[in-house]
């Protein structure tokens, strides 16, 4: 059996600058810009990778030979949401209300010791905040 180990989420976004703005403002994501070079599927196209909660995710632009669709309505089939530990669910949520996030969810108590909120993103995504 190989050994799999995490390497990135991809994101998808029809404005990847914008989707970024909002992590590094919503929850202090660190960013790299750069522009992909020639001979790639985005030459010429702003490039976004960010480290959010110790993981790579990349932002990629709409592309460029295939439709894109909007994002499935929540609760949905396949990669839902994702995942940020937080020491105290209500205090993250107050203060991300306080930079104009939208809560979607909560915060609500799902079962004894776990605590959590929901918070919608750009292009549908959504990034669940955790309190155990």
């Amino acid at each position: 059996m190989h050994d799999y180990c995490y390497d990135h989420v991809h994101l998808r976004s029809t404005d990847p600058d914008a989707t970024a703005r909002f992590f590094e403002t919503m929850f202090g994501a660190e960013v790299t810009r750069s522009v992909y070079p020639p001979g790639t599927l985005y030459p010429g196209q702003q490039r976004i990778a960010m480290r959010l909660g110790g993981q790579t995710v990349l932002i990629a632009p709409p592309h460029p030979h295939e439709p894109n669709e909007p994002a499935p309505r929540f609760p949905h089939y396949g990669l839902e949401h994702i995942g940020l530990t937080v020491d105290d669910v209500d205090a993250a949520v107050e203060e991300l209300r306080a930079k104009g996030a939208e809560i979607a969810v909560g915060p609500l108590t799902r079962n004894p010791g776990l605590r959590l909120a929901f918070i919608r993103g750009p292009e549908g995504v959504m990034i669940e905040l955790v309190q155990r």
